[in-house]
């Protein structure tokens, strides 16, 4: 389970943000700030995996507050949320190690992509050992294209049915095949198969081969 501590200049919209956390299965809201002084209060006495940071605060910066808890050494993970979209500002969020840029207005469906994408990344550091190039480009794809909102999708794709794909292989306890995919979501092979490339292409999912006895090996595919 993931502690997220949001931090917003404006009530409302911070409770809308927490709203959406609790929905997401993995996370839950360790707190609510409304300034950078309050956010570091509530970090000398609780903890946060995770900041869902906006810019704009009444007493800095939120790029402000993330170098000051880098000089406190304070290992959090950060991700702008913010209406700031100025490419400054955007290149000096990344400089300081936020590990995703969210611009307001943004959809339930937005926040989720990126938080899910938080959590793919975690399961996979969870593995430890070692990493070839191929791992490497998932890992920074985990929170990259990877997590791209529904606007984002290739043309001719529903992101609607990429939902299902998607939480087809969450829920499953094994890799699946395209067949697999197919049964449970009542579409058909063709159409899981394009849509498991697409999510594999973009590293939300991961594929592997089943050799049998006889033929081409069996394309099956997992989540994170």
């Amino acid at each position: 389970m993931f502690d997220v501590l949001i931090i917003d200049d404006d009530v409302r919209v911070a409770k809308i943000n927490a709203a959406y956390v609790t929905k997401i299965t993995g996370f839950r809201v360790s707190g609510l700030a409304h300034t950078a002084a309050e956010a570091l209060a509530a970090l000398d006495t609780q903890h946060a995996d995770l900041i869902l940071l906006d810019h704009y605060l009444p007493d800095g910066t939120g790029l402000q507050l993330v170098g000051e808890l880098r000089r406190r050494d304070l290992v959090t993970d950060v991700i702008m949320v913010t209406a700031a979209r100025d490419i400054a500002t955007v290149q000096t969020a990344m400089r300081h190690g936020a590990l995703q840029y969210l611009v307001k207005p943004f959809t339930f469906a937005g926040l989720r992509s990126k938080l899910e994408g938080y959590a793919a990344l975690h399961r996979t550091f969870e593995g430890g050992g070692q990493a070839e190039q191929s791992e490497v480009d998932r890992l920074f794809g985990a929170l990259g294209a990877a997590n791209a909102g529904p606007s984002e999708l290739p043309k001719g794709h529903s992101t609607a049915t990429a939902d299902r794909v998607r939480s087809v292989l969450r829920s499953a306890d094994a890799p699946l095949s395209a067949q697999d995919v197919a049964l449970r979501t009542g579409m058909s092979r063709q159409t899981a198969q394009r849509y498991l490339k697409l999510l594999e292409r973009t590293g939300r999912i991961s594929l592997t081969l089943r050799y049998g006895e006889t033929g081409r090996p069996e394309h099956r595919y997992e989540w994170g």
